[in-house]
């Protein structure tokens, strides 16, 4: 093959603006964490916009601006409860240089970002945060073949002061994190059109001055184009000489990738080509396994292969020079993390081990031994219901979070059944917002029952076994409404978080 090497950093100067707009989609997800119940919002933005300008005074000395909107969902539990939008804006100098084809860019600056912040009430809205921060970016662009180039960049905000919707300080940090591949598409003396497929991922933390804080992240994938105006090429009074073609050895690689056991296709997965020592960038198979690779040095060639749920895998060739080497991979999938549980179960009044008692731990059924021990392996990673029941004593559950690669230990009481005896029902009723007591009354119309909370908001009364519908009310809260089920002689402990009512 024939090719001649172009002055790239001679037409890179030529470049004195760029204007880049952005469409896409953006995904959120987040929380706010609060010592009450949790929000969490997530968010599917298919009108992603987002638009950045570059001005250059000079070779390596210029300013940008960038301007970008964020959508999402607010949720409690499963319920939508909002919806909104936030701005980010950013402003600064820049300057460039070259390393060889290798274009680098640093910047700093000024930034202006709306973070989620979220009000407490019975219907949480968006009380947008601000955060007003230096901003530290740079990027880099690397030429690939047949034109093509690869970008990426990264920005870290360095708070200046950070404030809630109703101005009190908060404190806030993050940081984003990017690429894109580049198409060209046309150029001429004074302009040039790019096409990009951009990613972004962005990370933001805000912390208020009550403790509570809200976590977010957000991928924003899609298409942008990018305009750039260039100098006038200097005028030329001669004919410049012929190139000289230089004769370069090339050669390919075509490389399949397939589950090690069902021998399918893993189009999932991501390829690392080694070729002279140099480390290419990663590439993603096709739907059928396949990646092919023009234009590699003759030479040893290492393919690294990775794929989400199975384990890396290398494989090796040898490139020649005008000639195509086909590779196979397979790769084997890593075994499924698993933990398991160690299960105690003794008599509540004395904690003497109880054998023979029925286990039941998900899907997994077991019985105690002469220790009152029992186990379940291989269960998943998470939470996991355990229910323990054996004749003369009351039946009891608990949770317990299995992790992988360890073992969980839980011990489970069981009391001996008391027919006739009235249940006890005890506990607090505290603030949703900071946890503080609150003084609050409880009804049971089934049972006659009216209670008052003690100055710590704790209560206790004694009701026959059976299922009640209780009301927690409290000046200031809005009112709650429980359904418990008692057995008879049965301590249960009932704690309530009452949600302060919205000022007007």
């Amino acid at each position: 093959m024939l090719v001649s090497v172009p002055p790239v950093r001679a037409e890179e100067v030529r470049e004195r603006a760029s204007l880049r707009l952005r469409y896409g989609l953006a995904l959120r997800n987040g929380a706010q964490v609060d010592v009450g119940p949790g929000l969490t919002y997530d968010g599917f933005t298919p009108n992603d916009l987002a638009a950045t300008g570059t001005f250059w005074a000079g070779s390596w000395l210029g300013g940008w601006a960038a301007v970008q909107r964020e959508g999402f969902d607010l949720k409690e539990g499963t319920v939508r409860i909002t919806g909104g939008s936030l701005l980010r804006a950013s402003v600064g100098p820049r300057v460039r240089t070259w390393l060889g084809p290798v274009r680098a860019e640093l910047g700093a600056g000024y930034s202006y970002a709306q973070l989620p912040v979220f009000g407490t009430s019975s219907e949480p809205v968006l009380a947008r945060g601000v955060r007003h921060a230096a901003l530290v970016s740079a990027s880099v662009r690397v030429p690939l073949f047949s034109r093509l180039a690869v970008e990426a960049r990264g920005e870290v905000p360095v708070s200046l002061s950070a404030r809630d919707s109703a101005g009190e300080k908060a404190e806030a940090k993050g940081f984003a994190a990017g690429g894109a591949l580049l198409f060209p598409l046309t150029s001429s003396a004074r302009w040039a059109g790019t096409a990009l497929l951009d990613f972004q991922h962005v990370q933001d933390t805000v912390t208020l001055a009550d403790g509570s804080r809200s976590e977010q992240r957000m991928r924003r994938v899609g298409a942008a184009l990018e305009l750039a105006w260039n100098d006038a090429p200097p005028a030329r009074d001669f004919t410049p000489p012929p190139t000289v073609p230089v004769r370069v050895p090339v050669g390919a690689v075509s490389l399949q990738v397939l589950d090690a056991e069902s021998g399918a296709p893993l189009p999932g997965a991501r390829v690392v080509l080694v070729s002279g020592g140099v480390e290419s960038a990663p590439r993603d198979v096709d739907a059928k396994g396949f990646v092919e690779v023009a234009e590699l040095p003759p030479g040893a060639l290492v393919a690294r292969v990775s794929a989400e749920g199975y384990e890396p895998v290398e494989a090796q060739g040898t490139v020649e020079d005008g000639g195509r080497v086909a590779l196979e991979v397979r790769a084997r999938k890593l075994p499924p993390p698993t933990g398991g549980l160690k299960v105690t179960v003794v008599n509540a009044s004395n904690a003497v081990p109880l054998p023979g008692v029925r286990v039941v731990v998900g899907a997994a059924v077991v019985r105690t031994d002469l220790k009152g021990e029992a186990w379940v392996k291989d269960l998943p990673p998470g939470p996991v219901s355990v229910a323990a029941s054996t004749t003369g004593y009351r039946t009891a559950e608990e949770a317990a979070v299995i992790v992988a690669g360890m073992e969980t230990a839980l011990s489970v009481p069981l009391a001996l059944e008391r027919k006739g005896e009235p249940a006890t029902l005890k506990g607090q009723v505290r603030s949703a917002r900071g946890g503080k007591p609150v003084a609050a009354t409880l009804l049971i119309p089934q049972a006659k029952v009216k209670a008052r909370t003690d100055a710590k908001g704790a209560f206790t009364f004694q009701v026959r076994g059976g299922t009640y519908r209780i009301t927690i009310s409290a000046r200031g809260f809005l009112s709650q409404s429980k359904l418990v089920t008692l057995k008879e002689g049965e301590q249960a402990i009932f704690n309530v978080d009452l949600f302060p009512r919205q000022k007007r």
